[in-house]
């Protein structure tokens, strides 16, 4: 009930905020103190450093953030995922209330919220946070099925009789709990309640929590495994930051344990690093006791605002460490596999489509860059070497089948769970965008058929109809450099397409000149008619392409509009 609460209260809050996050996070500037405070702020809304985490996936990958402010978001989102330690301990702590008796009431407000059309997403975020109070709620009142078991106080006693071993057990205890569980919320939760009934020590609390922080990263580190470089350079940068941590806490431990301890007591609460519960009266330990839950909230957030302050300006370094963990393939090995929806999917269906939307945009620099075979085909002397090039536009027209129907599964999934209006909306242009961009592939090998013609029939075009298709060429050149630059643009900012629309209005001008050029030609008797249909073919088709990526960026705008 708590995971899922979690869960329901972060996605509903995703969908709340819709573009207006998208926003925020694609404003960010290289200033690292501002991408810090966007990871807390953020991370502190939605409670899941792992949401965060794909969102600046997204980010850099569209290449809107730099990997630089990327860590530095990390490292805020690792500061702001300490709130969730706070819920826990004003539960679990002295002063503590029973947060399952608003539970409830909570309910029932968000049964009437999402029984509204307008409210439905706040009523799904306040059903979320019913069903955290109550899981918080039912793991206090049921932990003494384990915590008043003989078998687990022996173990863990056993445990805690290693020494400075123990510390690395417990560790590694922290660590495999976070991972099995896929939450270090969880792993914390659990950390509180044995440190509360006097099962472990403080440091060992101290050491599970570090190991906590350490198996938050594995899961993210596995998926990128699949994922494209800046992924895999994003996820290694999160581990890193939080192994160096762990390592200066652990070379330091005593002192840290100091540090937290001197923080806990500035707050009112008793000093866990000098008060212990051997020989201390009923009253000091109950009152320890009581205070433990928020003594590892204190040292959850001095290790993560510690470890921050420490690596932030470090992070030119951590970007050439990560770069050389996961050197660059080359452009050819991923330029025609799907890049950014290997991801994976995102909980909520909005945040999906940023992935989706940059699978797209990838989509359009591989049609792109189809246009330099067309331009090979049409410029070929030898019958050779337009075999070459039109063996390319065949490929791609596979190529932009296969990327087309691969999209389109892929949104069929993120159609599947529930959308807003706005993401409701993207889906449409999304599917006809891709729809555009495999007629543009289609478009490739139509060219290649008509010039297999021209060489059939051991037809030339001559050096005027070569300069006048190198001109058309050049002004479809544009309309592609357009059509990326609007499709990159987060949806947000785009103002207009006046850049495209100018580029289309071009290319339309000259093909009326061409026609009008033609006839003229052919009544004079200047080529062939035959090759001048061949000719005229050729530009209609490139016409039509650059009516194909026009409706592209008016299908980007009408998304913004819907």
């Amino acid at each position: 009930m708590f995971l899922y609460g979690m869960s329901l209260m972060s996605g509903g809050l995703q969908k709340m905020a819709g573009n207006r996050m998208r926003s925020v996070m694609a404003k960010m500037t290289s200033n690292y103190f501002t991408c810090i405070l966007t990871g807390i702020v953020v991370t502190a809304m939605v409670q899941s450093s792992t949401a965060t985490t794909l969102l600046i996936v997204s980010f850099v990958n569209a290449g809107l953030l730099a990997l630089g402010s990327a860590i530095a978001v990390i490292m805020g989102a690792n500061i702001g995922t300490t709130v969730t330690a706070w819920i826990f301990a004003l539960s679990f702590g002295a002063g503590s209330f029973s947060v399952g008796t608003i539970a409830v009431p909570l309910m029932f407000l968000a049964f009437l919220l999402m029984n509204t059309k307008k409210q439905k997403n706040l009523g799904e975020f306040v059903m979320g946070f019913a069903f955290l109070f109550l899981g918080i709620s039912l793991l206090k009142q049921t932990s003494t099925v384990l915590l008043d078991n003989d078998g687990v106080h022996h173990f863990l006693s056993t445990l805690s009789g290693y020494g400075a071993w123990s510390i690395f057990l417990f560790l590694v205890a922290g660590a495999v709990i976070t991972f099995m569980l896929q939450s270090s919320a969880t792993a914390t939760v659990i950390t509180m309640m044995l440190v509360a009934e006097k099962l472990i020590p403080f440091d060992m609390a101290t050491a599970m929590i570090l190991g906590s922080n350490l198996g938050t990263t594995i899961t993210s580190n596995i998926a990128a495994t699949v994922a494209n470089q800046s992924a895999q350079r994003t996820a290694r940068a999160h581990f890193l930051f939080n192994l160096i941590g762990v390592v200066l806490t652990l070379l330091c431990f005593r002192p840290f344990i100091k540090l937290v301890g001197m923080t806990v007591e500035a707050i009112g609460f008793p000093n866990p690093a000098t008060i212990s519960f051997d020989g201390a009266d009923k009253e000091t330990a109950d009152a320890l006791a009581a205070s433990l839950p928020y003594s590892v909230a204190v040292l959850h957030t001095v290790f993560n605002v510690i470890t921050t302050l420490i690596l932030v300006g470090f992070i030119p370094q951590l970007v050439k460490i990560v770069t050389w963990m996961v050197p660059n393939k080359g452009e050819n090995k991923e330029t025609h596999r799907l890049k950014y929806i290997r991801v994976g999917k995102i909980a909520t269906g909005d945040l999906a489509l940023n992935s989706a939307k940059l699978e797209v945009a990838e989509f359009g620099r591989i049609c792109h860059k189809e246009l330099g075979y067309i331009r090979a085909a049409i410029n070929a002397t030898k019958l050779q070497d337009f075999e070459a090039a039109d063996k390319k536009l065949v490929q791609y027209e596979e190529i932009t089948d296969n990327i087309e129907r691969e999209i389109a599964v892929y949104l069929r999934e993120v159609s599947g769970n529930e959308l807003s209006t706005d993401g409701l909306a993207r889906v449409r242009e999304l599917y006809r965008i891709i729809g555009e961009m495999e007629s543009l592939g289609d478009s490739g090998e139509t060219i290649g058929k008509i010039i297999a013609r021209l060489w059939g029939h051991d037809g030339k075009f001559t050096e005027n109809m070569l300069a006048r298709l190198n001109n058309m060429l050049d002004l479809l050149d544009n309309a592609y450099a357009a059509m990326e630059h609007n499709l990159s643009t987060p949806i947000v900012e785009l103002e207009n397409i006046d850049n495209s629309e100018s580029a289309e209005k071009a290319i339309n001008e000259y093909r009326d000149r061409l026609r009008e050029e033609h006839l003229t030609n052919i009544e004079k008797s200047t080529y062939p008619y035959e090759t001048g249909s061949f000719y005229m073919d050729l530009v209609n088709c490139l016409e039509k392409m650059g009516d194909f990526i026009i409706n592209i960026s008016q299908s980007v705008l009408e998304a913004k509009t819907a």
